[in-house]
């Protein structure tokens, strides 16, 4: 009993496989919606770096007055 469990969790993917290719090729109208989403984060990954690089490299130097 002991040894069931192991067995079954090594064995699980091999009853999970999803079933074979119809063999039916589509051709792609447009982008997936995964294709856009990966577009959005990459634009706001660069603009986020490069609002804290602004930030990080702002130096104003404040001149004293006279």
């Amino acid at each position: 009993m002991r040894l069931a469990l192991p067995f079954l969790l090594l064995t699980a993917p091999a009853f999970a496989q999803a079933p074979p290719h119809s063999g039916v090729i589509h051709t792609r109208s447009m982008p997936e919606l995964s294709d856009i989403a990966l577009f959005a984060m990459a634009v706001a990954g660069v603009w986020l770096a490069r609002r804290a690089l602004r930030k990080r490299f702002d130096r104003t130097v404040d001149t004293p007055k006279d």
